[in-house]
């Protein structure tokens, strides 16, 4: 009887001693929160620059980071500098072989490359930013960053002293030429004698052709130097210039702290961080993604103190009622360079006249 008893006991102890070992890994560990228990996957991305150009690559990489710190556990796997064409499509080809569960490109011309690797690979996400064809395992993503583009032009209309505003602009493709045109309705709601003259560099990144660019502007008599471009260059010819200019991407006020009066900027941290939990979770599908100022992923940088107060009260005033939706850019009337109406009074561009945009408004000094 007392070895049977012994026996028992031990059991007893033994089966114990699981248990509390069991309840154990599932407690809180002591001083700290529970381990992250959230699905560990690799994310790629293809850049067609570099962080440092400060301008669009740099804000994307700060919204990659972004998301790092929001979902820890995620493995970025980052390309640099990767032209368009050929070398784009080996890029997302290195990626899914190195088992991205979703992969973002971050230029226009990366389409086809993305579309042809993205038939090759049905399993993985794609997302092509500023892109136009979406597939069942591709999307795309931009915002509408014409909105803060017509805010910045209402700044520099009232900053102009001569009339003559210059914007270096990187491709003749609808997202660049809607941005100007939007940068100038926003000049001419404040300044209607005003012009707004395009000098074309056709590269997204070089700091050389940029500035030169500029710097073409500012010998033709211009005073106020806007862009779309990658990098802070046409800040810094402003700069030297001793004259104003808006910046682009995120605020580039660091480089040109007596000429920029105010940047359009990007806020991609949330966007990045709501799609790649979509993939973690299963509910990712493809869509073509538009966000405004209303959702946050567009915004205009900080307005320089050089500019009056007015000026600034209406510039919030226009920004509200696009954050509100009860008033957008591209409502009539509204003329073509040529003097055509191409939008009537009460009328508004859809979006896909909008994504699709192939000339220039009056006030523009360019062609296409």
């Amino acid at each position: 009887m007392k070895f049977k008893r012994i026996v028992v006991l031990t059991l007893i102890a033994m089966l114990l001693s699981t248990l509390a070992v069991g309840c154990g890994n599932d407690a809180e560990p002591e001083g700290g929160a529970p381990a992250d228990q959230s699905e560990n996957i690799k994310v790629g991305w293809v850049y067609i620059g570099v962080p440092g150009d400060y301008g669009w690559t740099y804000a994307h990489n700060q919204g990659r980071e972004y998301m790092e710190d929001e979902i820890p556990g995620v493995e970025s796997i980052v390309l640099e500098n990767v032209p368009e064409g050929a070398d784009a499509e080996r890029s997302f080809e290195q990626l899914a072989q190195e088992g991205c569960s979703i992969i973002f490109g971050t230029s226009f011309g990366y389409g086809d490359a993305m579309l042809a690797v993205a038939k090759k690979y049905p399993d993985i996400k794609f997302m092509h930013a500023t892109g136009l064809e979406t597939a069942d395992n591709l999307g795309t993503y931009f915002g509408r960053i014409y909105q803060a583009r017509y805010l910045s032009g209402m700044v520099a209309g009232a900053m102009t002293e001569n009339n003559q505003l210059g914007y270096v602009a990187a491709f003749p493709i609808p997202e660049v030429v809607r941005g100007i045109n939007a940068f100038t309705l926003g000049v001419l709601a404040v300044n209607p004698e005003a012009t707004v003259k395009v000098v074309w560099t056709n590269t997204w990144f070089d700091p050389t052709k940029e500035k030169e660019a500029a710097k073409s502007l500012l010998e033709t008599g211009c005073d106020v130097i806007a862009q779309h471009q990658d990098t802070a260059e046409p800040q810094v010819a402003a700069e030297e210039a001793g004259k104003y200019s808006i910046g682009y991407n995120n605020d580039m006020k660091e480089f040109a702290p007596n000429a920029n009066l105010t940047s359009p900027i990007w806020n991609w941290g949330p966007f990045y961080v709501d799609t790649i939990k979509s993939v973690m979770d299963g509910s990712w599908t493809s869509e073509a993604y538009w966000g405004g100022l209303d959702e946050g992923i567009v915004d205009l940088a900080p307005i320089s103190d050089k500019v009056p107060a007015e000026v600034v009260e209406q510039v919030e005033a226009k920004k509200q009622a696009m954050t509100d939706k009860e008033w957008d850019v591209f409502m009539g009337p509204i003329k073509a360079q040529d003097g055509s109406e191409k939008v009537a009074q009460g009328q508004v561009l859809t979006d896909a006249e909008m994504l699709s945009m192939d000339w220039f408004v009056a006030g523009v000094l360019g062609n296409l």
